[in-house]
């Protein structure tokens, strides 16, 4: 579409798009769900005493992003409209409480509980990408993690 001159919208990214590139992108998006699961079950496993399962872990981190966009939003547009100002900060806060909310939920445990599995979960990915790193080079996210580099003295 030109207007004046100039291409207001490229359409041509959508005439690139096939089937196949559809269906990769949905089985890259699932393989990183289930990565992205993995430290949020082995959290759950310690805190819960072993009752947490990977189908359990891929729900509440599946339904925590969505419940945290979800009022992270909410509490902008309608806090927002009102306050004005800060509103971020308390859109952040109540978001990570209602992410929190679906660990007790999933889980069935308490406040304490859901606050250890987001704390474990954390540490477990940390732990995972530094091993992985150092196996393959790889990291998630790379930007926020150094390359790893081990090399055997001798």
């Amino acid at each position: 579409m030109r207007y004046g001159g100039r291409e207001l919208l490229d359409l041509s990214i959508i005439t690139t798009f096939s089937t196949s590139n559809l269906i990769v992108t949905i089985l890259g998006l699932i393989i990183l769900w289930v990565i992205i699961s993995l430290p949020v079950y082995f959290a759950a496993e310690i805190v819960t005493g072993g009752r947490a399962s990977l189908s359990g872990a891929m729900a509440a981190t599946f339904l925590g992003a969505i419940v945290y966009i979800v009022v992270l939003v909410a509490v902008d547009l309608f806090l927002g409209a009102v306050v004005h100002e800060g509103v971020y900060v308390w859109a952040f806060i109540l978001a990570f409480l209602a992410w929190l909310w679906v660990y007790k939920a999933v889980f069935a445990t308490g406040w304490l509980g859901a606050i250890a599995i987001a704390i474990l979960a954390v540490v477990v990915f940390i732990v995972i990408n530094v091993v992985v790193g150092l196996l393959f080079g790889v990291t998630l996210p790379a930007q926020f993690f150094p390359p790893f580099t081990f090399t055997i003295p001798g």
